[in-house]
């Protein structure tokens, strides 16, 4: 089956930060997940590149507007790269193919009178590069996510209607209520939507914003930055020139922080509406990272946590582990450099040392060979076979939030019980006694069995440390596969003991 996974495409403003990696993160290992039970996966992620956030960064760097969009860029194709994600197509709305199917989408819309010119005063926040009504403001008047008070602008620009289309998309979220998940955002959807909608600006005047696309029937004016931003998804798949369009985006998901809810889940299925598109399949929405505090991470406060730094420190992996296995579901998750280390050592602890032990074991007493004619007991096989069908389950689960956070906790409760398992049999005192070769043999398979299980179902998590794991025992899975069949780890594989798959820091 042909899946489509997108994540938001990221203001270049400034660096990448743990957010951005904790997105598109989370969309490679729904990528990876879906491959292995065989379906054929089409994964974007990329930068947002016009606004007039992005203009100002511009205008005060000293580079010219090439220049300063493709270092800035190029800073999180090359994070993303350096995280193991696995994009088909890295977006980049400066490129020409993507200009151009919004033009023509917003001729497509204007030719069908849905779009008109007309003077409107409000209230504008350069930080969400949208106008803001007065209940969106907090008690001191200013946007709850950026803490600034929106200017006020009085300008002639175009719009779009949304509130013929309020009722319309009411009735879609109450018919599909697995539509937007975790329920809660489909809630905090509807509630946006007790109100009429006010018309869509899509456009901005070049004499305050000229970094965008030009409207196809106004050279005064840019388009709207969402308006522009929101049609990569469909540009990314050449939206009118593409017969395998329809088939592609009939499995569809988007993956998106909470702050960009209404835009996403109001603007974007109005804007598919009225070109006569379905709406996208399902979003899965996220909450925030928040810094040491309990407060959003912010530079000014010092508690941003940079990926570039974790990534040197702990590697890459302990990084992926930590941002899925502990981010909370439908709410924000504490995150701190002494967390991520802390994080780091529980793999160490429960995957790491285990690997280790259990291969130093086999390299000393079997020679570095797989045990052979093994005789299993119920105990060993209870084991093997309860880790096995654990992974079997959650593998032929429909893919969500859920899903991969209960992967990476499931692979911990695996990793525990493995290491409780060879704690309570002692194989080096069996390695002792010659009368105890059998059983030792048997706790050995098991612990290595199990490994290869644990390892196999880690991939999408923490594809180097997978690959690293079956290595160790002899096995070359290309490509990985959701096949947690038991007790088919090979007799007499060579293992290999290696380094240790999480160094000690310090």
């Amino acid at each position: 089956m042909k899946k489509y996974i997108t994540t938001p495409i990221y203001y270049l403003n400034g660096l990448p930060h743990i957010g951005h990696a904790y997105t598109s993160i989370l969309g490679d290992v729904m990528k990876k997940f879906e491959q292995m039970n065989g379906n054929d996966v089409y994964y974007t992620t990329g930068t947002d590149e016009h606004g007039q956030k992005n203009q100002h960064s511009i205008e005060t760097s000293g580079l010219n507007a090439d220049e300063f969009l493709t270092r800035q860029s190029e800073n999180f194709h090359n994070l993303f790269v350096d995280l193991g994600i696995d994009f088909d197509y890295f977006v980049r709305t400066s490129k020409p193919e993507h200009k151009k199917i919004v033009q023509e989408i917003l001729q497509n819309i204007y030719d069908k009178g849905l779009i008109v010119k007309k003077s409107y005063e409000g209230l504008y926040c350069e930080g969400c590069e949208q106008f803001k009504k007065p209940s969106d403001l907090d008690q001191n008047g200013c946007c709850p996510d950026h803490k600034v008070a929106p200017k006020p602008i009085s300008e002639e620009n175009y719009f779009f209607r949304l509130e013929p289309y309020r009722q319309w998309l009411i009735d879609y979220i109450k018919t599909h209520p697995d539509w937007i998940q975790p329920t809660k955002y489909a809630n905090e959807v509807l509630g946006m939507l007790k109100e009429p909608l006010e018309d869509l600006c899509i456009s901005r005047p070049k004499s305050r914003v000229w970094l965008g696309i030009e409207l196809p029937f106004d050279s005064n004016y840019v388009t709207y930055i969402w308006f522009d931003a929101l049609v990569n998804y469909i540009s990314t798949l050449n939206y009118g020139h593409n017969s395998d369009f329809d088939i592609i985006w009939a499995n569809s998901t988007h993956l998106i922080g909470k702050d960009i809810l209404k835009p996403h889940c109001i603007y974007w299925p109005i804007m598919l509406h009225a070109l006569g598109i379905n709406p996208v399949s399902r979003y899965f929405i996220h909450g925030f990272w928040i810094g040491e505090g309990g407060v959003k991470m912010s530079k000014s406060l010092g508690n941003v946590v940079d990926p570039i730094e974790v990534i040197r420190l702990l590697g890459v992996d302990a990084l992926r582990f930590y941002l899925i296995h502990n981010m909370t579901l439908g709410g924000d998750s504490p995150i701190s450099l002494s967390m991520l280390k802390q994080g780091y050592k529980m793999l160490a602890n429960n995957i790491g040392n285990l690997q280790m032990r259990v291969l130093k074991m086999v390299q000393k007493n079997l020679n570095n060979k797989v045990p052979s004619s093994v005789s299993l007991n119920n105990e060993d096989k209870k084991l093997i076979t309860d880790i096995a069908d654990r992974f079997a389950q959650i593998y032929h689960q429909e893919i969500s939030l859920e899903t991969v956070n209960n992967l990476a906790n499931d692979v911990v409760k695996s990793g525990t019980e493995v290491n409780a398992y060879f704690a309570a049999h002692e194989p080096w005192v069996l390695a002792k006694d010659p009368n105890q070769k059998e059983r030792f043999n048997a706790v050995i398979y098991t612990t290595l069995e199990c490994l290869r299980l644990i390892g196999l179902a880690m991939y999408p998590l923490t594809p180097e440390t997978a690959y690293k794991i079956l290595d160790s025992l002899g096995i070359k899975p290309q490509p990985f596969k959701a096949d947690f069949k038991p007790f088919i780890l090979s007799e007499n594989n060579e293992i290999k003991v290696g380094s240790p798959l999480f160094p000690i820091i310090e």
